[in-house]
């Protein structure tokens, strides 16, 4: 019997002997479900299908079926699988199954589970070793580049090639096979070139030993398609599959679960079509339908009943998503208090929308909420910088999700870069980002003179081998070879914290940043986070490896650590799906903003832009803010702006009047013209536009024409201008 089979069995004594113990179950309690939880808890066998409205209880219906499976059932977690779609909702299931069932099983995205599969069974594939690397969207677009460069294209052309290739692969589709449909219709002369480049950056992926994460879906599903042995060993052990979020699934996702659950046919999915907002990577909120088309004895259960929100907030969500026709009918209710109205506030320009936003919060915490309780929800992240300034000047702390992540950071990167080289050989992306830092001499001449040195060998193997002695490059990479063959022969003697700290010390990473600047003090406090979250992961994970911890980083999202305590939330709405705040602010309802632009020539994407306001509604617990401004700067110039057509038919904004109406709703209101003090005609100084006369006001008040004499006519908003009238005789 093979080690593989072996440790298989005994995992599988393990958790036989686990079941045998579970005698005392803490929260479990089928009587704390509501009849249409229950009847779908106990549906066990064959395909369901459960469309559950936001708020609904999904993860308490989720977590009580796992433990109904064991308890009542018999079935051994190691016989489960649970998959989610963010490590935020797998974190919650875990421990609530741990509290609830005293076990552990297999939950987790469906990224992780593929690496988890890959890592067994990748090298069936020919070339690949399971210590692959993980590469992220920069690595991915910086190989694009270098391609572009050598088709002589511009680098604007590398959103278009990423596009194809994620078009390609959320669609399991072939290179050759996607682009001779796509030559049909599109007209496009570079497209031989994207094509091209396609093929040559999965060659390049291939030489490393490198994977996006696109791949980890698409090379699972190869495996399960042409290695039968694989697909049976785990749609076999798993005899009840369940799969939270299934209207976010893609293509590639739908067959793998269809697969998976293909030996004992007992598949469990959650889903709500009216949260389907990531349909621009792949999501497909049409599986949800697919599901009764290859499942004709598909049992469907509906959750309707909501225990997040008032009844106000739910009577917005339901007004908004009716407009829809892609949708499974469904209305969301909830034995709460009816709660406060809705509040419309017309703002006069962005920092007014800031400071309204700012000033209601800090009136909010006075009367006893907490700033974990508030969240600040935008359809595009172009409007947190106004957000970030008015929260700063109430000394209102606060964090900003769906922007940067940790993990992006360039010092960040370069200490996973170095802890790469450790686990893949033939990962030439990360040895050409450290092999030059800190400096050693090594530009792009040297680079191209180490691989007509290499030859067949990747650039890792040649610097590590004999020959390499012998390169016009030793006496500058002596010392970073040195401390590659030091630090290979520690890495599985040393304790996962103690050689990443290793690898800090050993490459003198910290004299990069030496200055007492707050820039590097700043990059010297993230290095000392990256640490502590090593020692962490570490600590909580059991046989933690090296390759573990780079694969738990490339799958981390920033939105992992939303409602951190002690802090406001300011996110995009797509960051925020699957939480809850008790106070939240929709900022930025403006035609163009929310929605996008693009949307209003397109059915789907308008839809899609309703699901979102939806699911920002939906965050709502007990109050929700909607704001939109009259003007507002964005790229570059300041526009008038028209209210969002989602207001109209939320029923709080007449559309043609574009005025809050409804006393019912209306808690603050401005008055609709802006007496700034000053008439057509008037001489005005400006502190730096100087002299001027001012030649037209706005309908609103809000915004002069001024002629300057050295600037020539600018518009300014009178509310914010600092200016001061002349008498005309001076």
């Amino acid at each position: 019997m093979s080690i593989a089979k072996i440790k298989t069995f005994l995992k599988c004594l393990e958790n036989i002997f686990l079941c045998v113990k579970i005698e005392n179950m803490k929260d479990y309690d089928l009587s704390s479900l509501n009849e249409e939880q229950q009847k779908a808890l106990v549906e066990t066998d064959g395909v369901v299908l459960v469309t559950a409205g936001a708020g609904s209880g999904k993860t308490c219906l989720l977590t009580h079926r796992i433990c109904y499976l064991i308890k009542e059932k018999g079935i051994s977690p190691y016989n489960i699988l649970a998959i989610t779609f963010t490590n935020k909702a797998t974190n919650e299931m875990r421990e609530r199954i741990s509290r609830m069932c005293d076990c552990t099983m297999w939950i987790s995205t469906f990224h992780s589970m593929c690496v988890r599969i890959l890592r067994e069974n990748i090298e069936r594939l020919d070339g690949y070793t399971r210590n692959f690397t993980i590469i992220d969207e920069a690595d991915r677009d910086k190989i694009l580049k270098e391609r572009l460069k050598k088709y002589e294209l511009d680098e604007e052309e590398c959103s278009k090639v990423a596009k194809h290739l994620e078009n390609i692969k959320n669609k399991g589709l072939d290179i050759d096979e996607y682009f001779e449909e796509l030559k049909k219709f599109d007209r496009n002369p570079n497209i031989k070139y994207y094509e091209k480049i396609c093929f040559e950056y999965e060659d390049f992926l291939h030489k490393n030993n490198a994977l996006d994460f696109d791949d980890l879906l698409n090379k699972t599903l190869f495996l399960f398609h042409n290695y039968k042995d694989v697909l049976f060993y785990y749609s076999n052990r798993f005899q009840y599959i369940l799969v939270d979020e299934f209207q976010d699934t893609n293509l590639v996702q739908y067959k793998l679960v269809k697969l998976l659950s293909s030996v004992h046919g007992n598949l469990f999915v959650v889903g709500d079509e009216d949260q389907c907002i990531y349909s621009w990577r792949g999501a497909n909120f049409e599986n949800i339908f697919n599901l009764k088309k290859d499942f004709p004895d598909l049992k469907i259960f509906k959750l309707e009943r909501n225990y997040r929100s008032t009844k106000n907030i739910l009577n917005l969500a339901n007004n908004v998503i009716r407009n829809n026709r892609e949708r499974l009918n469904k209305n969301l209710w909830t034995k709460k208090e009816e709660g406060a109205g809705p509040v419309v506030y017309n703002a006069f320009d962005e920092r007014d929308e800031a400071m309204f936003v700012a000033k209601t919060i800090e009136d909010l915490v006075s009367e006893g909420y907490r700033y974990e309780d508030f969240a600040v929800l935008m359809r595009v992240n172009a409007l947190s910088r106004n957000i970030e300034e008015g929260l700063m000047s109430f000394q209102i702390p606060y964090k900003i999700y769906g922007g940067f992540k940790f993990y992006e950071r360039a010092e960040i990167k370069m200490i996973l870069a170095y802890l790469s080289i450790f686990t893949n050989e033939k990962d030439e992306i990360s040895l050409l980002k450290a092999i030059n830092f800190p400096k050693r001499g090594i530009g792009e001449a040297a680079i191209a003179g180490l691989r007509q040195e290499a030859g067949e060998q990747t650039l890792l193997e040649y610097l590590l081998s004999d020959k390499f002695e012998f390169s016009k490059y030793h006496t500058k990479l002596f010392k970073f070879v040195a401390a590659i063959k030091e630090l290979k022969k520690l890495k599985n003697t040393l304790s996962l914290p103690d050689f990443v700290g290793e690898v800090v010390k050993k490459f003198d990473i910290l004299r990069a940043y030496a200055g007492k600047d707050d820039e590097s003090l700043n990059k010297l406090a993230n290095i000392d986070s990256l640490l502590s979250s090593v020692k962490e992961f570490s600590d909580e994970t059991e046989g933690a490896t090296l390759e573990d911890f780079l694969a738990f980083v490339m799958l981390k999202s920033d939105s992992d650590n939303i409602q951190e305590g002690g802090v406001v939330t300011v996110s995009t709405i797509h960051s925020v799906k699957g939480l809850e705040f008790k106070v939240v602010f929709v900022i930025g309802l403006e035609e163009g903003i929310f929605p996008l632009a693009r949307a209003s020539f397109n059915a789907s994407e308008m839809e899609e832009e309703r699901r979102l306001m939806y699911v920002a509604i939906t965050r709502a617990e007990e109050r929700i803010f909607l704001t939109y401004t009259a003007k507002r700067y964005m790229y570059g110039k300041s526009d008038y702006r028209t209210p969002s057509k989602f207001l109209s038919e939320l029923g709080i904004v007449d559309k043609k009047k574009t005025k809050v109406i409804s006393n019912d709703f209306v808690e603050a209101e401005k008055q609709d013209v802006f007496d700034s003090g000053f008439c057509i005609g008037d001489h005005v100084t400006h502190l730096r536009f100087g002299r001027g006369i001012i030649v037209n006001i706005s309908d609103d008040g809000l915004v002069a024409d001024i002629n300057f004499e050295d600037f020539g006519v600018k518009s300014l908003m009178l509310n914010m201008a600092k200016l001061e009238k002349e008498d005309e005789d001076d």
